[in-house]
């Protein structure tokens, strides 16, 4: 079985749609765990249809499903991106943590 970095664009875009299919079908019969797991899986396999390099160090992005909260990037490492998140009161997260990075919105402006 091939890892998702060995896949061209054009099977990244195959996978999406069975992936988005099987989801589709997991939320109909209410498999709820098996929704999640698809829902990972799809961003996953979008991450790696995006650029890393258009993602740096220091920039914060808007969190794709997640208005509340900003993400500030501390590294790129693959499709990963390392660092911590930001709520509403511009109050930073100790913990630091990975998304991928198709979980990444809109760059937010630095004030």
């Amino acid at each position: 079985m091939a890892r998702y970095s060995d896949y061209t664009v054009e099977q990244l875009r195959e996978e999406l749609g069975k992936l988005v299919e099987e989801r589709q079908k997991a939320e109909q019969l209410g498999e709820v765990q098996k929704v999640t797991i698809l829902e990972r899986k799809i961003q996953i396999v979008t991450s790696y249809t995006l650029n890393p390099s258009e993602f740096q160090a220091e920039d914060t992005h808007e969190l794709v499903n997640d208005p509340g909260h900003n993400f500030k990037i501390n590294y790129i490492n693959g499709i990963m991106a390392w660092g911590h998140r930001i709520n509403l009161l511009d109050e930073v997260y100790e913990r630091e943590e990975a998304l991928p990075i198709s979980l990444l919105g809109e760059k937010v402006k630095a004030d």
